[in-house]
């Protein structure tokens, strides 16, 4: 492993890649559609789902709420405006009004708990996909495709799994050619869900490793959770 910004960043994508491998080997199709709690958000047919924000090209889609700035991006809303960046912008990138964000601007005291729902292993994959996906697309390839398009949503864990690795080494081997310069480079990646137009690469390259990392986590606990309510059914 190298010592420079971009070994560091690779070698900690590597290793959750290489923890996740294991955590998700023998993930069957109820386990990974598995809705612990009413509520849950997850992968459905077009016609069944209910959130308004749901989306996908093909006949599964993820769920989606309205547009909204969670509880655990008020900071980062926050920073993006003591940087400079315009209540407007910020507005513009999570699809949501100006005054949204300036009631965050304007909160006082400890944060909010955030309210997100319960997610399904499927979900979770499939935003990650998403995710990971998008970037590619907006960094690497033709920037054209909406990130709404890009991920043809599953109900079965072994195509949902093996879709997803190949985008993840797909985003991997873009990563590796990226040289020292390009993670200084502001909007190197267009993403254009997010602030990735106006940030260093190397803050893309980041924020999509925590991402990672925080998804897979969760995955990980809802397969223990899985086991222990229903072992080896």
């Amino acid at each position: 492993m190298g010592t420079g910004r971009s070994a560091l960043l690779l070698d900690q994508f590597d290793r959750a890649r290489e923890l996740a491998r294991v955590r998700l080997t023998g993930l069957g199709d109820d386990e990974y559609l598995w809705e612990p709690v009413p509520g849950c958000w997850s992968v459905r047919r077009r016609a069944e789902a209910t959130t308004p924000g749901a989306y996908g090209p093909g006949d599964w889609v993820l769920d989606k709420g309205a547009p909204d700035i969670p509880a655990g991006e008020y900071a980062e809303v926050v920073r993006q405006a003591a940087a400079g960046m315009s209540v407007a912008k910020i507005a513009a990138d999570w699809s949501v009004g100006t005054g949204r964000v300036e009631e965050i601007l304007a909160r006082s005291g400890p944060p909010e708990p955030d309210l997100a729902p319960v997610t399904t292993i499927a979900w979770r994959l499939g935003h990650l996909h998403s995710c990971l996906a998008g970037r590619w697309e907006w960094t690497f390839g033709d920037r054209r495709c909406p990130p709404r398009l890009l991920v043809d949503f599953t109900p079965y864990a072994a195509t949902a799994l093996e879709r997803f690795w190949a985008t993840a080494d797909r985003w991997r081997a873009g990563l590796a050619a990226v040289t020292d310069a390009q993670l200084d480079t502001v909007g190197l990646s267009q993403y254009p869900s997010g602030s990735d137009p106006d940030d260093p690469f190397v803050d893309v390259v980041w924020e999509t490793n925590v991402e990672l990392v925080h998804h897979l986590a969760e995955i990980a606990l809802l397969r223990d959770l899985w086991r222990a309510r229903f072992g080896d059914a």
